[in-house]
């Protein structure tokens, strides 16, 4: 049974430095931080004004807090923002202005050292906490994209105590076969950091050639080509959600299908068909869904749901440590 503690306890070893770029306009993460701090799972820096922040709440007089304005390192931030950017157009003039900026300079602060991962987004468009991510950290291999992933859990009946993660359900719009192949890969090492054992499904609406057309094709194809690389994962596809699901199913529409309905990590064909399924899942199925978690960037950076709650953020800030552990291990 899957258990968000036994992810806080991993988290809490760790102590990754965790930077945080909204917290001077966002009551949520406010109260998320003061848990982080508290509770000592992640070591909590601040983007902001210590004076106003401190005027705000007495408390954050015991917080890390780096003003974007006033950074005793800012020069080097700024300089590694134009080296990253100047092939783009971008001039040394520019990059001082977008330094300034709490998103911007949160994910410097992390390609640069000073904290080892971000969260952000509670306040912000996916396309405001992402773009910096992209321009200045960017893919760990250039070839492959950068993707995301939901973790799923919680009390379901059905379920029964079962976490899912699902992708991509928040980045990449209309995937080919070789980027779900990729995204595959990526949501596999996910699922392995949450402490599952992956058994990956790639999703359609047809199951096993019970349909014909190119979107079915391309589902068949990514799965092949993922099956070869993956040797050792558990797969199939492609297959319909019940017969990935539900044993039952499996066992008439997929019955030689290694997962036999026990799927608990779904591929999906495209961010349409992901994004309204874990959305259902969530909000009749009673489950919590962490994320979108970021798949494939150098260093973690992850971008909440503007909807998230306190709890939402001390999850994903979880994981965003995990993330790093993961990368100091390798």
């Amino acid at each position: 049974m899957f258990k968000i503690e036994d992810l806080i306890k991993k988290a809490k070893k760790s102590q990754k430095t965790i930077v945080f770029p909204e917290v001077s306009f966002s009551d949520r993460t406010v109260e998320a931080v003061k848990y982080l701090q508290k509770k000592k799972i992640v070591k909590v820096l601040l983007v902001g004004d210590a004076s106003a922040l401190s005027l705000r709440d007495k408390s954050f007089e015991k917080f890390d807090i780096v003003n974007p304005i006033t950074f005793a390192d800012r020069n080097k931030l700024v300089k590694a923002l134009y080296e990253k950017r100047k092939e783009k157009g971008l001039t040394l003039e520019q990059a001082d202005e977008l330094a300034k900026d709490p998103y911007y300079f949160a994910t410097l602060l992390v390609e640069c050292g000073y904290a080892d991962g971000m969260v952000a987004g509670a306040e912000a468009s996916t396309a405001t906490t992402v773009r910096p991510a992209l321009q200045i950290i960017k893919a760990k291999n250039k070839k492959d994209p950068v993707s995301s992933c939901f973790l799923m859990y919680g009390e379901n009946k059905f379920l029964k105590g079962k976490a899912l993660v699902l992708a991509d359900c928040g980045v990449l719009e209309k995937p080919d076969s070789d980027t779900l192949a990729v995204i595959a890969s990526q949501s596999v090492k996910s699922a392995n950091m949450f402490g599952l054992e992956p058994k990956v499904s790639f999703l359609s609406y047809s199951s096993k050639g019970s349909a014909k057309s190119e979107d079915v094709d391309k589902v068949r194809t990514a799965f092949e080509k993922f099956k070869k690389k993956e040797k050792d994962v558990v797969c199939d596809g492609e297959l319909q959600f019940d017969a990935s699901m539900v044993p039952i199913v499996a066992n008439h529409k997929a019955p030689n299908s290694p997962l036999k309905g026990d799927a608990n990590v779904l591929i999906f064909p495209d961010i349409q068909a992901g994004n309204i399924c874990y959305k259902a899942i969530q909000y009749i199925g009673g489950m919590t869904a962490v994320g979108p978690i970021l798949q494939g960037l150098k260093k973690p950076v992850n971008d909440l749901s503007r909807g998230c709650s306190v709890k939402d953020i001390i999850i994903v800030s979880v994981i965003t440590a995990l993330q790093c552990e993961e990368k100091g291990e390798k």
